[in-house]
């Protein structure tokens, strides 16, 4: 009937379409701190390229449409920060993102060598906490970025993959 998702790495020539979801997808996390003044929505396509070229970038497609994407470095310590983990609000609440996680954790451990993954999300956003924590993440901090945004860090190590979601 329909076409299935396929998730693959990322090229420069999805900058735009990959910026473009992200200012989309974040205007609800805006909303839910008043603040419209957060990075994915002041990122610029320059930027963007820059993480495009330095990390691991994957992307899920319907057809030639980027409906998801996600990102990930591995520092010298072998912490892989996994970031911008986005789904179109369309295919949002089906596991696409669980799958992009997935898939980013996988990469970053198998091609860059990653013993531990962190990330982090607003204080206020249940979904994704709800989502982090069942991918066997725990929290490890917070920190207040603005009067109004604190963010919550959350961590697991390597061998937390056998048996995630």
């Amino acid at each position: 009937m329909g076409m299935s998702v396929t998730i693959s790495a990322a090229t420069e020539d999805d900058a735009e379409q990959i910026l473009k979801l992200q200012y989309l997808c974040y205007q609800g996390e805006a909303e839910l701190y008043g603040d419209y003044s957060i990075e994915p929505l002041t990122q610029t396509l320059d930027g963007l390229r820059t993480e495009l070229a330095a990390g691991c970038v994957l992307v899920a497609r319907l057809g030639d449409e980027v409906v998801g994407s996600v990102r990930g470095t591995v520092d010298a310590d072998g912490t892989a920060s996994i970031a911008g983990l986005i789904v179109h609000p369309r295919m949002q609440r089906h596991g696409l993102g669980g799958r992009l996680l997935g898939a980013v954790e996988d990469r970053l451990a198998d091609e860059w060598s990653a013993l531990r993954f962190r990330l982090a999300t607003g204080h206020r956003n249940e979904g994704n906490l709800r989502l982090y924590r069942k991918w066997g993440y725990a929290q490890v901090g917070t920190e207040r970025v603005s009067a109004k945004v604190t963010l919550v860090t959350l961590e697991k190590g390597v061998t937390a993959l056998v048996g995630s979601a």
